[in-house]
């Protein structure tokens, strides 16, 4: 019973740490593309401006308190908001639930913070910050060294984030320039390879690949729904999220994933 109490309690904690994350992602989602200051001025109705009082401000429970309105104005607020701060919230939660509550854990919470930035800002804009993902590489190389020597793997671990990088940069750069060449037409934004090389800095080449297949699997059904709905413009569908979805799937389940996919088709290996 008092087990359970303490793990409930750890993970309240990790919970909270993740929505306060998704709060700041909140404000880079919408700062960053408009290029004004993360940290000035603090967070503020996007209607009459008024800044936000400390209870205002609380995540999730600050929106549910005002009930969806500005206290000073009654403006709506959006109630993407709360959803993305309880989003992190619970990916963190995940996280620690699949890497338990270690350095790695912490690392790959650091990635979620950047796909979930990443995939909100492609959705809102159709663009990858380039701050975001050389930022985002440049971290997930620097885990990868970190890990690789905590593990008594020398460089090694370095090496293979370095590789699996590159793979994912050319590789996504040749999707690009053929579906471009046989659609006649851009297929593909230039941010998605930084994305992919990010990507594979951070999860290595084998759940880069699997990353790519689910993306490219959630891809063609947000297509379909978009084009049964009358709503899709070949033009303006973002990848970005696709990918960003892909790569939290392969952190939390890849593992186990390649590992029935190898018991089923390579069972003497």
């Amino acid at each position: 019973m008092l087990e359970s109490l303490v793990l409930a309690t750890v993970y309240g904690f990790v919970f909270v740490l993740g929505s306060a994350v998704g709060s700041f992602l909140n404000v880079v989602v919408y700062r960053l593309p408009a290029g004004l200051s993360l940290l000035y001025p603090p967070s503020r109705c996007p209607h009459c401006l008024h800044p936000l009082g400390k209870t205002e401000n609380v995540p999730v429970l600050g929106w549910l308190w005002l009930k969806g309105r500005c206290r000073w104005c009654r403006s709506p607020i959006s109630p993407r908001y709360p959803l993305v701060e309880a989003l992190t919230g619970l990916l963190f939660c995940l996280v620690a639930a699949r890497y338990g509550f270690t350095v790695q854990a912490l690392g790959y919470s650091a990635l979620v913070s950047f796909l979930v930035a990443l995939a909100l800002i492609d959705w809102d804009t159709l663009t990858l910050p380039g701050i975001l993902t050389k930022t985002g590489l440049v971290v997930g190389l620097s885990f990868q060294a970190l890990w690789g020597w905590q593990a008594n793997q020398g460089a090694g671990g370095l090496v293979a984030a370095v590789g699996a990088a590159v793979l994912g940069l050319w590789g996504f750069d040749l999707l690009r320039w053929g579906g471009t060449f046989w659609l006649q037409q851009e297929a593909m934004g230039d941010g998605d390879p930084k994305l992919a090389a990010m990507l594979g800095a951070w999860l290595g080449w084998q759940l880069l690949a699997l990353t790519a297949f689910l993306a490219c699997l959630l891809g063609l059904l947000g297509v379909g729904v978009a084009a049964a709905l009358g709503r899709f413009q070949s033009r303006q569908f973002p990848f970005g999220p696709c990918l960003a979805a892909g790569g939290i799937i392969s952190l939390l389940a890849g593992e186990a994933a390649l590992s029935a996919y190898k018991a089923f088709f390579f069972p003497q290996l």
